[in-house]
């Protein structure tokens, strides 16, 4: 039988965790991690357009991006009626923030955000998952005029 008088518990050693002796380098693998995943996502979200409009503040259409899949730019008149929609509530409502619009459609779906100098608005699939809030924030740095030599992507 063991006694427990006879034979005290042997104290363990302190262990420091990793994190403290190492922080420099695990912060730097965790941005290099992160920056790898944004990266990833980002390559992700750019295969999964299909189309790509650019319009000015004021709801105007400048420039469209069509792929094989989807050489209809049909879509375009809905987003400016949306964005025309959009600005007369938020005129009369005394609204302020406009941040995005998902607007579906029978097949796709198309995410309108609001940028710097313009609106951007990316026609995806039509699925039955909710839109990844990664997403948004990836449309809202999305620089559009990239498509312009994306082998996928016609502008028009």
């Amino acid at each position: 039988m063991n006694n427990p008088v006879a034979n005290p518990p042997v104290a363990q050693p302190l262990v420091h965790p990793v994190v403290h002796l190492q922080a420099p380098s695990m912060l730097v693998s965790s941005s290099l991690m992160e920056e790898t995943q944004r990266q990833a996502s980002s390559s992700q979200y750019t295969d999964d357009l299909i189309g790509a409009a650019i319009f000015d503040l004021s709801g105007l259409p400048k420039e469209y991006f069509t792929t094989a899949e989807s050489s209809d730019v049909s879509w375009v008149q809905t987003i400016f009626q949306a964005l025309g929609l959009q600005s007369l509530l938020m005129s009369s409502l005394k609204l302020d923030g406009f941040r995005h619009a998902v607007i579906h459609g029978a097949d796709y779906r198309a995410v309108v955000v609001r940028q710097k100098n313009r609106y951007t608005a990316l026609l995806t699939r039509q699925t039955s998952e909710a839109l990844p809030e990664s997403f948004i924030q990836w449309a809202q740095e999305f620089e559009p005029t990239i498509l312009r030599s994306h082998p996928r992507f016609s502008a028009m």
